[in-house]
């Protein structure tokens, strides 16, 4: 059965791959009467989903009595494991908020952050500090806020980037204007706080020119990798020289927000960074690059825009390089890799994007591509098709490889240019399924404090969790029909336990659980 969705190229896209590859497993529009922006789709640690970004809330809610501003508010909308929603809450100050950047906490929330405009009012408790700010809030998960946050100076600063690392505090990274303590025209800050959103420390970082924060992620031993787009030279807080119009620029942070390394690779042209991923050895960088083989650039460009990957170690020296191409302009939304069952060795990298016509616009210009690599970087598979024409706004803002194989979409799409729909999708892919090594059953984090997630790697329709004592006395039974679910260990004294689960078609598995 062919099915055909209007308005949103990206679900056309992968539906017109062959059936028996690739499946919806549910889809979720949420409509709009406005421009709304996409920032991302957030994975929480059960296997349920935050869809984040920024809307100008409709006129029913006006209509209601809903105390509103008329400007852009932080708009989240939490859903379960089926695609159901299970609340949407909106964050508001007086002027504009922007969201831009949602981690889920290792507690079960989320730390949300944007870009604000604001003075106090509304759900926004401090001023402004001058110009734009960071606003950053901590939320349960069930959406009540915890605590928030606003930082900020006389410059405009914006937020890009936040995640959580492994002393349950944050690191915050986005970009600064014009700064007295800057460099440069746009340089990147970066503020850790600790869990109860203290700050512990801020830095400015950038060279004479511009530098622009694309992306930060989490590194084992809790500092924090940057990927940033730099059109700096050597100065500043730069320690690197750039080689052609823009570079990546990588600087490694330590868990006090110092700098222990710095990286620049570019070629003569101009290469954009975009994400950044952690492997079992070191980082993978990615994004796009119009260069020749030049400057430290070791693999040239075959047409248009390519996409250019490097592999670095911990240290930061390089592993290798490689580029690739589907013909045109190719742009890279996301890079996800495959993990071991005991998430000790990399299998291979999973890329994410689309491409476009370079420099024009035509029709059945659009494609959407998805390229699996093996952990060298070698190309073990690609996929993509033709798009619809090129006539309406369509974005893919953000592409998940979840723990089970299963893929989730998100985007906006616009029938009419300032009415833009959030379209959310979660797809099945045998090839990708094929290289997901499962467990009968895992749980995380173990050892464990408060709480604790079974995962039940078989097929099930329904299954019961009990939870026993090294007795044999059954303690907890928790019926579930989810693959991820959140088991409350506060009420337990410290030792082993074990956790079994049975499934309606008679599969047992059991493991060990230690509380702390």
């Amino acid at each position: 059965m062919k099915i055909k969705y209007t308005g949103a190229l990206f679900l056309c896209i992968f539906l017109n791959l062959s059936a028996q590859e690739t499946n919806v497993i549910w889809q979720k529009d949420i409509k709009s009467t406005t421009q709304d922006f996409l920032s991302q789709v957030t994975t929480t640690i059960d296997g349920q989903y935050l869809v984040t970004g920024s809307s100008i809330q409709s006129n029913k809610l006006e209509a209601s009595g809903s105390k509103q501003n008329k400007g852009y508010d932080y708009h989240l909308i939490k859903l379960n494991q089926q695609g159901e929603q299970v609340w949407e809450k909106y964050f508001s100050g007086q002027n504009h908020d922007f969201l831009s950047a949602t981690v889920a906490t290792q507690e079960g929330g989320f730390l949300v952050a944007g870009t604000t405009f604001s003075n106090a009012g509304f759900q926004k408790k401090d001023n402004s500090k001058g110009g734009s700010d960071l606003w950053l809030i901590k939320i349960n998960e069930f959406g009540d806020e915890i605590w928030q946050k606003t930082i900020g100076s006389a410059s405009d600063e914006e937020a890009r980037v936040v995640i959580q690392t492994t002393d349950f505090g944050f690191f915050v990274a986005g970009n600064v204007q014009n700064s007295i303590k800057g460099y440069g025209s746009k340089d990147v800050l970066i503020v850790k706080l600790d869990k109860n959103g203290g700050i512990a420390s801020q830095i400015i970082l950038g060279g004479k020119g511009l530098d622009e924060v694309e992306k930060m992620i989490p590194t084992k031993d809790g500092g924090a990798l940057l990927g940033i787009y730099s059109r700096s030279n050597l100065g500043g807080a730069k320690k690197t020289e750039n080689y052609g119009e823009g570079d990546y620029y990588i600087i490694k942070l330590d868990k006090n927000n110092k700098v222990q390394w710095e990286k620049n690779y570019g070629g003569t042209g101009d290469d954009h960074l975009r994400t950044l991923a952690l492997t079992s050895s070191g980082y993978i960088i990615g994004g796009e690059s119009r260069s020749p083989i030049s400057g430290n650039k070791s693999v040239g460009i075959e047409e248009g825009t390519d996409l250019w990957l490097i592999a670095l170690d911990e240290n930061g020296n390089e592993q290798f390089q490689k580029s690739y191409t589907f013909g045109n302009r190719d742009v890279l939304m996301g890079m996800n890799v495959l993990h071991s069952s005991d998430d000790k060795t990399s299998k291979g990298i999973l890329l994410g994007g689309y491409t476009q016509a370079e420099g024009r616009i035509e029709n059945d210009d659009e494609k959407f591509w998805m390229l699996y690599l093996d952990q060298n970087g070698n190309e073990q598979w690609r996929k993509h098709v033709e798009g619809q024409s090129h006539k309406k706004e369509e974005r893919l803002s953000d592409i998940k490889l979840n723990r089970d194989g299963s893929i989730i979409l998100a985007g906006t799409s616009a029938e009419e240019l300032g009415k833009e729909n959030w379209k959310i999708v979660k797809l099945g892919d045998q090839q990708i399924d094929q290289l997901i090594e499962t467990q009968d059953i895992k749980i995380y984090p173990n050892p464990v404090s408060d709480y604790t997630y079974v995962e039940i790697g078989v097929d099930f329709k329904e299954a019961d969790i009990l939870l026993y004592d090294m007795s044999g006395r059954q303690l907890q039974i928790l019926k579930t029909k989810n693959k991820v679910t959140k088991i409350n260990t506060q009420p337990l004294i410290q030792g082993a336990y074990l956790v079994t689960v049975k499934t309606n078609d008679n599969k047992t598995a059991s493991a060990k659980l230690i509380k702390k």
